[in-house]
Formats: structure tokens, sequence, C-alpha cells
């Protein structure tokens, strides 16, 4: 199990788990979880989906979710962790 933003361009994975920060959330909160935690998972980004590395650089990473293009900001893509499929 490795976080979303180490995996290698071309790279596929299954995500796990989608860590919230400790302590919970610190504004408005939706069953216990952060307003950036339910941001993750209305782009798509839930627990048993698979996501395919499009473009790993220095910056937000890009990811392919069924269909779609998703950029997500490093920071966050290092609390999505996944099981990499190849």
């Amino acid at each position: 199990m490795i976080p979303l933003g180490l995996l290698s361009p071309g790279e596929m994975g299954e995500i796990v788990e989608v860590r919230s920060r400790p302590g919970g959330c610190s504004g408005p909160c939706h069953g216990g979880r952060g307003k950036g935690d339910v941001r993750v998972e209305d782009m798509g980004l839930r627990v048993g989906n698979r996501v395919e590395m499009l473009n790993n650089g220095g910056g937000p990473v890009l990811v392919k979710v069924d269909e779609s293009r998703i950029a997500v900001d490093r920071g966050m893509a290092m609390k999505i962790m996944v099981r990499s499929l190849q």
C-alpha cells in the first residue's frame, strides 16, 4: 500500500484508504469528515475505485478515474492510499 502521489505515470492502483486530518475536521464537518475529504469523494476518489496515474510531476498529479481526468493536489494525493495493480 503506497500513497497515490508515488505512483508512476501509466501505473494503476486501487484506492484502499483516504486518510483524514488528525483530530477530524477544522471547518464544516460532514459526518466527522472534513470538507476536503468529501470533495475527494465527490471527484470519484473513493475506496475501491481504480485509478491510473497520467502525470506525476512536481505539482499536482493528474489521474484517470473511470472516464474522467482529475488533477489532485500533491498533499491530498499523499493521503490517498492505493494498492498497486501492476
